[in-house]
């Protein structure tokens, strides 16, 4: 059958499919180099990791909106309207406490990470009907994510989202994770077995689909429910989720466009543009994470402006809107329009 590549099976097999399972490899190949990293490296580790791969994902998405004039032309209430939109209720939930502003932050974000995934497997399977088997496709990819975050609740890990204790408020709901373990496990199984099935009564498979169901069940399980580590967890979850992403961006946006409809973002389609590609969102990510540092964190560096706590109620939401506008404008940029009959 022919593969539903979004660009080739080399750049869509390395950029996008192989980081969970690249990264679950090395897991198990230096468990111990691994602890030590975090214990004795963890500025750099937080540069590559968060900076230079979760929050330059952010920044990516520039080029598929905020960088394209007519896109911008044509959504002008869209794109002015979210960044306004994440800062009001920003301001908003700080004034519930900095807890709650991060706990409902912390579920936005994994409703966008596991949308990400939905998403990709839609794309994968464009070419499939829309039968039972698609169905049992989008019910894996949902219990591969829905499941670890579920346990997530009512387990306590090693690793936060964003702060500590932001998921506290599950810990009073009904010890529910021996009904979901056995849906969790039911459910792969069944789809183990329709595309066992599938694949020996066709003789064909679909390749890419395959990969990205299965790299999703692997990072989020050994990710968040087998191992209880804050740098194997960071390792799986940013780089499966940031890197695909940012490859995303470049293909459709850059790699596959006609050079007369990129206008100015044509010197981004080369070797060399690549290399720009990257440089300026990397840019954006540390000069971001910079103003955090200063203003808020500490942790990593500090000019010691000694920002007054109440600034924060602000501060915080207008840090953050790069990020929150990234979460909601994701929800409307990747829609199709409905076809006309």
């Amino acid at each position: 059958m022919k593969q539903p590549w979004i660009h080739n099976a080399k750049t869509d097999g390395w950029f996008i499919l192989s980081p969970p399972f690249i990264i679950l490899l090395i897991v198990f190949l230096f468990q111990k180099q691994i602890q030590g990293l975090e214990n004795h490296y963890s500025f750099y580790t937080w540069l590559f990791l968060i900076v230079f791969v979760d929050v330059a994902h952010v920044y990516s998405t520039l080029f598929k909106t905020y960088f394209v004039k007519e896109e911008i032309r044509k959504k002008k209430l869209l794109y002015y309207g979210i960044p306004a939109l994440s800062w009001i209720l920003g301001l908003i939930l700080y004034q519930f406490g900095s807890l709650t502003f991060w706990s409902v932050l912390a579920l936005v974000a994994v409703f966008h990470f596991i949308r990400q995934q939905y998403g990709f497997m839609r794309i994968y399977t464009r070419f499939e009907p829309n039968n039972l088997s698609k169905k049992l496709d989008e019910i894996a990819v949902y219990s591969a994510t829905i499941f670890p975050m579920l346990y997530w609740f009512k387990t306590p890990r090693a690793f936060t989202w964003f702060v500590q204790n932001e998921f506290n408020w599950f810990e009073n709901l009904p010890d529910y994770i021996p009904v979901i373990k056995i849906l969790y496990f039911g459910i792969l199984m069944i789809w183990l077995f329709k595309t066992i099935f599938e694949i020996f009564k066709t003789g064909q498979f679909n390749i890419p689909k395959i990969a990205l169901i299965s790299g999703t069940y692997l990072s989020w399980y050994f990710g968040i429910v087998y191992f209880n580590n804050d740098l194997v967890f960071t390792f799986l979850n940013v780089i499966s989720h940031g890197i695909p992403y940012i490859a995303l961006i470049y293909i459709r946006e850059i790699q596959q466009k006609e050079d007369q409809n990129l206008n100015r973002l044509a010197l981004f389609k080369s070797a060399f543009g690549i290399f720009l590609f990257i440089l300026v969102i990397l840019a954006f990510a540390f000069f971001e994470e910079f103003l955090w540092e200063i203003l808020v964190w500490n942790e990593h560096f500090s000019l010691n402006l000694n920002v007054s706590v109440n600034w924060f109620q602000f501060l915080v939401p207008l840090l953050v809107v790069p990020q929150l506008t990234h979460y909601l404008l994701d929800g409307f940029i990747w829609r199709k329009p409905k076809k006309v009959n």
